[in-house]
């Protein structure tokens, strides 16, 4: 009640939230917020002893618990975490699917506080194995100076059409290979820039050569729609050394990223990371494991809401790109 005092009488003085917090000692927001949640509506502003109602109102506990064992939406959570999804994508999933009904959605917060600090009951308990929140850092890449930057005829990323960088046509995608154990096998991924759709593409016998991976990848191009594939945004590896066989293979034109600029290629190293939780670095043989394993991982990708499709998937993303392209 003091500290409420002092806030209207600095109000009425005219001082900012930042010098209230300085003289509470208390963060601006915290003041903000104070201010935003217990005035009363103009022309009265905030009023000490209104406010103080109103905060004691509010701070009854324990209150009702939305991911309670039981209830529908802890189950409809602990589904999303067993595909994968982020706490974030889930909240801002239900948040799409029901904007009119508060009882089904949660924020990512209250994930998080049901995973960190739900005693017994806790999340973690359940899904320690199989949820994406326990995440690790991101460890640079690095790689010979001979194996970087020897491409014969390579055409430059700054050569790309203008239209790849708004992201506003589908078509144009960002490759690379992820690497198995002991970096004797591995994969292709090429994902979408507009939609963040992702194909993944197992190599015979894992081989990491340029002829592998123009097979591998004209395989999967030509199984889609040509309007899909205008163009494809590769790093600096000799794995795509024949980029001209597989531009008069499946008329996609090859661009190259600058040497070291992984951020060149920012949706896919994003995406190759994802990949990562099913295929675990230092552990994944991808000589042992099949095209149907890997179409099955990309499904889920394809199926998990993005934050920057405003939760949409990257399938529903790209649908809806086909259909405004085709109309």
């Amino acid at each position: 009640m003091d500290e409420r005092i002092v806030v209207a009488d600095m109000l009425l003085a005219g001082c900012t939230a930042a010098a209230i917090g300085r003289r509470l000692g208390r963060h601006r927001s915290t003041i903000c917020r104070e201010i935003k949640r217990n005035a009363l509506p103009a022309p009265h502003g905030y009023r000490p002893h209104a406010a103080h109602s109103k905060a004691c109102a509010r701070a009854p506990r324990p209150k009702p618990r939305k991911l309670a064992p039981g209830t529908a939406l802890r189950e409809r959570v602990l589904a999303d975490l067993r595909t994968g999804w982020s706490p974030q994508q889930i909240a801002g999933r239900l948040a799409r699917e029901h904007p009119d009904d508060p009882g089904s959605r949660v924020s990512h917060e209250t994930i998080y506080h049901a995973w960190y600090v739900g005693g017994r009951g806790s999340l973690r308990l359940q899904l320690q194995a199989e949820a994406r929140i326990e995440r690790n850092k991101r460890r640079p890449r690095t790689s010979p100076e001979s194996l970087r930057g020897k491409i014969a005829d390579a055409v430059p990323i700054s050569d790309r059409p203008a239209e790849a960088d708004d992201r506003k046509v589908p078509g144009h995608w960002e490759g690379d290979l992820v690497i198995g154990v002991g970096k004797s096998s591995a994969i292709a991924t090429v994902v979408e820039r507009a939609s963040r759709f992702t194909l993944i593409c197992g190599l015979p016998g894992g081989r990491r050569t340029a002829a592998a991976v123009n097979a591998s990848l004209a395989a999967k191009i030509t199984a889609l729609p040509a309007d899909l594939f205008r163009s494809l945004t590769w790093d600096r590896g000799k794995e795509m050394a024949r980029h001209a066989d597989f531009t008069v293979d499946t008329g996609v034109k090859v661009y190259f990223a600058d040497p070291y600029s992984p951020w060149q290629r920012g949706t896919n190293e994003n995406t190759n990371r994802l990949i990562r939780h099913y295929f675990p670095r230092g552990v994944a043989d991808f000589r042992t494991i099949s095209q149907a394993e890997l179409d099955h991982v990309a499904d889920l990708l394809n199926g998990r809401p993005r934050k920057v499709l405003d939760y949409r998937t990257p399938a529903e993303a790209l649908h809806e790109l086909i259909v405004a392209t085709t109309t």
